[in-house]
């Protein structure tokens, strides 16, 4: 508690905890997330007092006498004619110790008593309240022992000395992010069909591009359709994905025939036959699915049906 005072200031109060043998949860009030650096600080000073293994006292006192010494009192409680006093770590030279606060738990009898600290969570689990959660003793122990076992698997799996992981790691998620959009560069010249355009036929005398995609998520499937309306020019464009089973679908429609037909119709025809419930999107450009993606050839079909009926009217 004193700790967290020190480095983020005297707003801080405690709002709730639970102390047991092993470990703790202590929360205050604080309006944002304790920024790691910060957090490092504050086990740092904590464990520095552990280490002086100073006494701990406590004495009886009247609140008013108490509160003029310094103690701090806790979240709002309710004290009594007496109230018992605990003071904890190294004293300045005044003779004031380090935490001294209105308490009725009990405690160790030197700080040192308590063994190294680990804080493993920082949240916030309520609007203007964060929560440290932290170990100490054998568990602080046994977590760091875990932790040590767990980085050297790590570097041993990447071949790096554990002091380059760090530079490691995020150069892996550089290169995976530089191929994901590779991935999605091939996979919209494979669907937009290379230099040679996308495959085309007509309904009505108007151009038309179905295709019948494999694991391409649908996240991918707008640009994939805007790629295909590039290289088609003028027309309309339908691309089904079977994903995991699951159907995908988006349809494009070039702006100067959305007086003649729909892509919400059209994608919803398609949905349809996948076994799918509406879908929606603008008249160009329209989404939805379904859960039969082995279906995703007669969804294609409904589609180009709807599409001559809408023509023919």
């Amino acid at each position: 508690h004193e700790a967290l005072r020190q480095e983020l200031g005297e707003h801080v109060t405690q709002k709730g905890s639970l102390v047991a043998p092993d470990r703790l949860r202590f929360d205050f009030a604080h309006t944002a997330p304790v920024p790691r650096e910060a957090l490092a600080r504050v086990a740092q000073a904590a464990n520095q007092e552990i280490q002086a293994n100073t006494p701990v006292t406590t004495r009886l006192m009247t609140p008013e006498a108490a509160k003029a010494e310094g103690a701090m009192a806790l979240f709002g409680e309710k004290y009594g004619e007496e109230v018992r006093v605990v003071a904890m770590g190294t004293r300045d030279a005044s003779g004031t110790a380090y935490s001294l606060e209105l308490c009725g738990g009990t405690h160790v009898r030197q700080t040192g008593d308590i063994g190294p600290l680990i804080v493993v969570s920082e949240e916030g689990p309520a609007a203007g309240v964060r929560r440290i959660t932290a170990l100490c003793g054998q568990a602080a122990l046994d977590h760091g022992t875990a932790q040590s076992a767990l980085i050297e698997q790590l570097a041993a799996q990447l071949k790096s000395p554990a002091a380059d992981l760090p530079a490691r790691v995020q150069g892996l998620m550089d290169e995976r992010k530089r191929l994901e959009a590779e991935i999605v560069k091939l996979r919209k010249q494979i669907t937009a069909g290379g230099s040679t355009g996308p495959e085309v036929e007509t309904i009505a005398g108007l151009p038309f591009s179905g295709q019948v995609l494999h694991n391409i998520p649908a996240r991918d499937l707008k640009g994939l359709a805007d790629e295909v309306m590039g290289k088609l020019g003028e027309g309309l464009v339908t691309l089904i994905s079977n994903d995991g089973g699951k159907a995908c679908i988006v349809v494009a429609v070039a702006p100067s025939l959305t007086d003649k037909v729909s892509a919400v119709a059209l994608v919803r025809a398609a949905a349809t036959a996948v076994g799918g419930k509406g879908g929606g999107g603008r008249p160009d450009m329209a989404q939805a699915g379904g859960p039969n993606g082995a279906e995703a050839g007669e969804a294609l079909k409904a589609v180009r049906q709807a599409t001559e009926q809408a023509l023919a009217s």
